[in-house]
């Protein structure tokens, strides 16, 4: 039983609210669609990561086929692993003809591009004169900062990805204070994006081992060995819940003038257990 997050009428809508707006990111891997099948609803939206070392064949295959199992979802396009034009227009008509209607893009971690997309806004840039028929594409949102590149650069890049976007999903953080004085800048710029927090669902020590043992495979492990001190925190005997995080957003959302909307958590493809988590903290705002 998760311990109580909502202690109050007002917190307990507070928190159904962004439950009613929670996603969850799943990596590729060849258990991946069956897992999402056994243990997640179809009303809980999905997002797929792109996998380093494989391209993106993976990543549009489960989309693809989860889409076909009724889910929503939306696949990783990382800039630098589409080559140009003519292979972003392939992978749209893919996902089109699929009736894939989310995607989320971001600039990617490999070091030197493919083809001629350097970052996300070259991406978007190149699929708004494409044409396209998604309803919904998400852009990358880093309350902390990235670890590669300036403030001043991150800032400049969402404020010109912000027209082409319907959401921002952020990176991981694990202070909610950070989130909502992040999102209040945004909106007092003028960006009001809904804003979907990153965090970590429950996850056991036993399952960050396994994934850190391919750290490479997909943003949502890449953090782990960028950030050190997360990886530390993380390997705790017990694993890890966003408990606190979340405590902390319910409490003082309400103080802020921000567009934070539901939660994006990263599963770890640990799927039963984050679904289980879900449900009790539905149970929660009862």
């Amino acid at each position: 039983m998760t311990r109580v997050i909502a202690k109050s009428p007002q917190e307990k809508r507070v928190l159904n609210r962004l439950l009613q707006n929670i996603g969850y990111e799943v990596m590729p891997f060849k258990s991946a669609v069956s897992k999402v099948l056994a243990d997640v609803p179809t009303e809980v939206p999905l997002t797929i990561t792109a996998t380093g070392g494989k391209g993106l064949g993976p990543t549009l295959s489960a989309a693809v086929e989860l889409t076909q199992k009724g889910y929503t979802v939306a696949p990783h396009i990382p800039a630098r692993l589409v080559a140009g034009p003519e292979e972003l227009d392939q992978i749209v008509t893919r996902l089109e003809e699929a009736a894939v209607d989310r995607i989320f893009i971001v600039a990617g971690d490999a070091e030197k591009p493919v083809g001629i997309f350097n970052d996300a806004l070259d991406l978007l840039e190149a699929l708004s004169e494409r044409g396209h028929r998604f309803s919904n594409i998400g852009i990358g949102g880093y309350p902390e900062g990235h670890a590669l590149l300036p403030d001043e650069k991150i800032n400049k890049a969402i404020r010109d990805k912000a027209p082409f976007a319907d959401r921002v999903l952020t990176q991981i953080c694990f202070n909610s204070d950070t989130f909502l004085k992040w999102g209040s800048r945004l909106k007092g710029e003028g960006i009001d994006l809904p804003i979907f927090v990153g965090m970590p669902g429950p996850v056991s020590r036993q399952k960050l081992m396994r994934i850190s043992a391919g750290l490479g495979l997909g943003q949502s492990a890449n953090f782990l060995k960028k950030q050190q001190n997360m990886f530390w925190r993380f390997f705790s005997p017990a694993g890890y819940t966003p408990t606190k995080l979340i405590r902390g957003l319910i409490q003082d959302l309400a103080k802020f003038d921000t567009a934070i909307t539901g939660f994006h958590i990263f599963t770890f493809n640990d799927l039963a257990r984050t679904e289980a988590w879900r449900r009790d903290l539905i149970e929660q705002t009862k």
